[in-house]
């Protein structure tokens, strides 16, 4: 039995030690609760405690970056060491519990070695079961010095990298350097261009008897197009003035001499305009306009003419375009009307040429079906009447007529290497008056271009028309014209361009028939966009089965061409 005294002292001795004991346990928490001696149970991997060993502390953060200030002893400290404050804490998926140094991963992931570059810093490891650190470089892999070597950044918004912003397209590449570029009023691109030439013509009016001749002559140009994402409107006006600055002598006084004055203007425009309704269904319309003489050599010019009479001819055309999936159907109506100048002669008399004077009523269908792409066969046919301004002409013949054609075609882009329209048929026209013949005859017409490489084009061209003539027992002229052209660049700058043109004149009801060849050299030198040098060589002749008809003429032409 112990005695009271010691009894009172050995239970302080006991409160002492409980309280070291407490005051211990508190330190030991604060170092990482570490023990005196090795657990069995909770054994250490890779050198340090694992996580799953401290059930009452939360997951730990990775450092997300070495300390500088860090003692030796501070630097062995694993990644359950959280961040300094103001250091950026790391987000995203964390190590599985359990995972150490080395070992195995419950996620089953690889640790990832960094990439070493030739003069990067080596990552050096910080204790044993520590992530690599690479000392004195940030915390991001460096790239490679061969990708960001000597160049500078480039913003986003010029590689269109920007959120929101549309991608940006490549620019086409500029086919011709040397066409007009045009300018932009409103929502229409405006191109207009000028010649002005100067020349010298063997024959300027295509008589048997050729009296020579310097002339000029100047073309303006103007085309307007519309740049709308629906509908379409296109102007398109072209025009010329000849003129030889004096007045021609008919040697001899002979009747059938060309005019004093050869001095002549033509003009051919028109605009068109396309309204979509729907998207298989469009309104089409146009209005054109057309001034110009006789051809110089034609014989329904008058005998004696002191200048040539200007015709004007008129007209609007309007109607429907209809798809239904491949096939396409068109129905154009129009109405054109020709007036004539009255006539002067050398003597001082004129005459009113009302008798020329008459509008036309047509109507034109059109039906074409898309079997490949880039072959659409066609079938199309016209009807027309025309009525003149007088009941007769002046030698009594009833001149109104009814007639057509019919014809039937393809039109084809074949690899883009070959495009263009070919077609045949038969034209008619029958006239009131019975001593008239019926004018009719085979109508070819084709539109055909052939890129035969890059640096050359060749051009086919084919048309038939029925004309009017003033010719006493003439019912009218069936015209077929066929033309071919080469052009070829020797460089961008420098084109070479040839023509040849056949033509063929039936005068119906008088036997008369005239063959008629051209051919044509040009040479195009393009000195800038706005700027162009052209010289022109070109020969004609007319081939006439009467006597006095034929003629042969000679034209050397040069010239410049201003653009826009």
């Amino acid at each position: 039995m112990i005695p009271a005294p010691a009894t009172g002292r050995l239970r302080r001795a006991v409160l002492l030690q409980a309280a070291v004991a407490c005051l211990m346990a508190g330190a030991a928490g604060q170092a990482g609760a570490q023990s005196l001696t090795r657990d069995l149970f909770r054994p250490e991997r890779g050198g340090f405690v694992s996580p799953q060993d401290l059930p009452l502390q939360r997951t730990p953060q990775l450092a997300a970056a070495p300390d500088p200030y860090a003692t030796d002893n501070d630097t062995r400290r694993d990644n359950r060491t959280p961040p300094r404050l103001g250091s950026a804490p790391a987000f995203g998926l964390q190590p599985s519990l359990g995972t150490a140094g080395i070992g195995y991963d419950a996620l089953g992931r690889k640790r990832q070695k960094p990439k070493i570059y030739p003069g990067a810093p080596r990552p050096k490891t910080v204790g044993p079961g520590s992530r690599p650190v690479i000392v004195g470089a940030p915390p991001a892999r460096p790239a490679p010095p061969s990708q960001n070597a000597a160049k500078l950044p480039v913003p986003a918004a010029f590689k269109g990298t920007l959120p929101g912003q549309p991608l940006r397209r490549r620019l086409k590449a500029d086919d011709d350097p040397f066409a007009p570029v045009g300018d932009y009023a409103g929502s229409f691109l405006i191109k207009g261009a000028v010649e002005l030439n100067g020349g010298y013509d063997t024959n300027p009016g295509r008589i048997a008897t050729p009296q020579a001749s310097g002339f000029y002559k100047v073309s303006p140009e103007l085309m307007v197009t519309s740049d709308w994402d629906r509908h379409a409107l296109v102007a398109d006006l072209r025009g010329s003035y000849t003129g030889y600055g004096h007045e021609f002598n008919n040697p001899g006084g002979n009747v059938t001499a060309a005019p004093r004055i050869l001095d002549r203007p033509d003009f051919d425009g028109h605009i068109d305009g396309r309204l979509d309704v729907t998207r298989d269904t469009r309104l089409l319309g146009q209005g054109r306009l057309i001034v110009g003489t006789d051809n110089p050599g034609s014989p329904n010019n008058q005998f004696g003419l002191q200048k040539y009479p200007i015709y004007t001819q008129t007209g609007v055309s309007g109607g429907i375009d209809q798809t239904f999936n491949r096939l396409q159907v068109t129905a154009i109506g129009g109405v054109d009307r020709r007036a004539y100048q009255q006539s002067v002669f050398t003597d001082g008399s004129t005459d009113p040429n009302t008798d020329r004077n008459f509008n036309q009523y047509a109507g034109t269908g059109r039906v074409s079906y898309e079997i490949l792409p880039g072959l659409k066969p066609f079938a199309e046919g016209q009807y027309s009447e025309r009525q003149y301004e007088t009941t007769v002409d002046r030698y009594g013949y009833r001149r109104d007529s009814n007639g057509g054609y019919v014809k039937g075609g393809t039109s084809f882009e074949l690899t883009r290497l070959l495009t263009g329209e070919a077609s045949i048929g038969w034209a008619s026209r029958t006239y009131t008056d019975p001593r008239l013949l019926k004018l009719e005859g085979l109508l070819t017409s084709a539109s055909l271009i052939w890129t035969v490489t890059p640096l050359t084009k060749f051009k086919i061209g084919a048309d038939t028309t029925i004309d009017e003539s003033p010719l006493a027992g003439v019912s009218g002229v069936l015209t077929r014209t066929y033309s071919a052209e080469v052009d070829h660049d020797f460089r961008r700058w420098l084109t070479a361009i040839g023509k040849f043109t056949y033509a063929t004149y039936d005068y119906q009801g008088s036997g008369r028939s005239d063959r008629f060849t051209s051919l044509e050299g040009n040479l195009v030198y393009k000195m800038t966009r706005q700027l162009w040098v052209k010289g022109t060589l070109r020969r004609d002749q007319l081939d006439s089965n009467v006597t006095g008809g034929s003629y042969n003429a000679t034209v050397v032409m040069l010239g410049v061409r201003l653009q826009n």
